[in-house]
């Protein structure tokens, strides 16, 4: 019982980072049905900013402060690609999905390959504040702070991008542009810079999920990203495109299948028991756990 809490509590923080990865990529190809290949080269960019700023900025005292700091960087770093790349690259290929691969995937080697070209391919260990790697005893087991750290930084994301596609005129705005964008444009609304913002929005959370991961692995490597990739598809597919709840609860389920596959019967089987999680969700919901059925 104990390691299966142990399990659970590594699964949260490891489906954490699927989310903050993910909840962007659902929302920029569920909303916007723009496919970013490139998505998870900003995780990488995240993990990155936030690793110079903690190797480089030492007076910036304690490490909990410049963690901080490094944090809010990599979220700055990725809104600003974000929107650099939407504006020039994506904006007037919205119609056409195949260049959108090609641009988007051309862009993620770029950005693996200036990366490791500057800071080299060899792994680069973070510095971490003395509360990050020392563990928080709950249940009867002793977690490490890491996760639980990532665990409560995604769930307070889950809630206020919740909130804000509910509840907010602006959510309410790109919810009724995905829909109708010809009406919603008649009544004035400029819909292109409301699609901008989601864009931006989800470079943020990858980037905040970089310099999250930088943490949880310990470290950082321009291939990081890139292959988390294939996770993060899998995530937004189970849990439906442009749903944040079921993205949410797809990372949940998809990190909690590794962990376990992969301590209870072999290391490795558990990214084969993910594919098999999502053949199982494609064959009995197409359209993903809190998906939408598409309608003509």
């Amino acid at each position: 019982m104990t390691t299966l809490i142990v399990l659970t509590a590594t699964s949260l923080g490891l489906a954490g980072l699927y989310f903050l990865l993910s909840s962007g990529l659902s929302l920029i190809f569920g909303l916007m049905d723009v496919l970013n290949v490139a998505h998870a080269a900003i995780f990488g960019v995240g993990g990155y900013a936030a690793w110079i700023v903690m190797d480089r900025l030492n007076l910036i005292e304690p490490l909990a402060a410049r963690f901080a700091v490094a944090t809010a960087v990599a979220v700055i770093f990725g809104c600003v690609l974000g929107y650099f790349v939407e504006r020039t690259l994506i904006a007037r290929n919205y119609s056409d999905h195949l260049t959108q691969i090609l641009i988007t995937l051309g862009l993620a080697f770029v950005i693996e390959g200036l990366i490791g070209g500057i800071f080299s391919y060899s792994p680069q260990t973070i510095a971490q504040p003395v509360w990050f790697t020392e563990v928080t005893a709950m249940l009867g087991v002793r977690i490490p702070n890491s996760r639980i750290l990532i665990f409560v930084i995604s769930a307070l994301v889950l809630v206020g991008l919740l909130f804000f596609m509910k509840k907010s005129k602006y959510g309410l705005i790109i919810r009724a542009g995905v829909e109708n964008r010809q009406m919603v444009q008649a009544l004035g609304i400029d819909v292109a810079r409301s699609f901008t913002f989601v864009f931006v929005l989800g470079a943020a959370l990858a980037c905040l999920g970089g310099a999250l991961g930088a943490v949880y692995f310990t470290g950082i490597t321009p291939a990081l990203g890139p292959n988390l990739l294939i996770f993060a598809f899998i995530v937004v597919i189970i849990g439906g495109l442009g749903s944040i709840g079921g993205t949410a609860i797809a990372a949940a389920l998809v990190a909690f299948t590794q962990q376990i596959v992969n301590f209870y019967v072999s290391t490795g089987l558990g990214d084969i028991a993910v594919v098999g999680l999502l053949a199982a969700v494609l064959l009995l919901r197409p359209q993903g756990l809190l998906g939408r059925v598409a309608t003509a």
